[in-house]
């Protein structure tokens, strides 16, 4: 029986998929990949999103609205984000965080708006999906005060320390191409100590292709090669590793089928 693999956090929506986006959900499939989460980053995006996964039996969406785009966010948007989150391919809200990195929104108003979607998150009862940068404690408080444990930290950025922590509340992380960079040192750390059932496998396409791609657009068939450095890592086999990360993306997204 073939491996079969899940992409637990993808933009096939986004407009770099706009010229071939058939052919590479097809490219998908033949790779093993039997499932694939896109991710709303934006109101439009979210409903692009939406409507992608509509259109295909094995793809699923969330919404939500990135911390880059907080700034321009109101409780419009809000609004018309919990209308779209009724349907029954949205597995999760997300992605939701801060960014302290790039700051492309103030801090302030990032804030405010993840705690806000936070609480659209539990009144919806799904699970999130974070993005944090460089904003590690921060986003703990605000997860902490919300009350959500269900969710994960996409393309999990921290330490083993702040890993621990994640875990505590009951979240999973998610492990993108990085893993594959030579110098993601404390990735692999993580990766080496946090237990294989609380792991999930992601591209975050178009971007962070894994070695033997870095440096073109990321796309769900590359997959494969992060699950096999994540079971290098952990001296497992790597069909044994993608197994287990696609049955962890299943129950924390009620993939095939969800409650209200």
């Amino acid at each position: 029986m073939s491996v079969m693999l899940i992409d637990s956090h993808a933009h096939l929506e986004m407009e770099e998929f706009d010229a071939d986006r058939e052919a590479v959900i097809e490219r998908a499939g033949l790779a093993g990949v039997e499932c694939i989460v896109t991710v709303g980053t934006s109101p439009v995006l979210s409903q692009k999103a939406v409507s992608l996964a509509r259109r295909y039996e094995n793809i699923y969406a969330t919404v939500g609205i990135h911390p880059h785009d907080a700034e321009s966010a109101d409780d419009r948007v809000l609004d018309e984000l919990q209308r779209l989150a009724a349907d029954p391919k949205v597995v999760a809200y997300g992605e939701i965080g801060l960014d302290f990195f790039r700051n492309l929104s103030s801090r302030r108003r990032q804030t405010e708006l993840f705690a806000g979607q936070l609480e659209l998150a539990g009144e919806l009862n799904l699970p999130v999906v974070i993005h944090d940068r460089e904003a590690h404690g921060e986003t703990l408080d605000l997860i902490r005060a919300s009350g959500i444990r269900r969710g994960v930290f996409h393309c999990f950025s921290g330490d083993w320390a702040m890993a621990r922590q994640c875990l505590d509340l009951g979240f999973y992380l998610s492990v993108p191409g990085v893993v594959t960079f030579e110098k993601s040192h404390t990735l692999r750390d993580v990766v080496r100590q946090a237990p294989l059932e609380r792991l999930l496998l992601e591209t975050d396409c178009p971007y962070l292709a894994p070695v033997p791609h870095r440096g073109r657009r990321n796309e769900p068939a590359f997959i494969v090669h992060t699950a096999k450095k994540v079971a290098a890592i952990k001296g497992l086999d790597w069909e044994d590793v993608a197994r287990t990360a696609s049955e962890n993306t299943r129950t924390l997204f009620s993939l095939g089928g969800r409650t209200k």
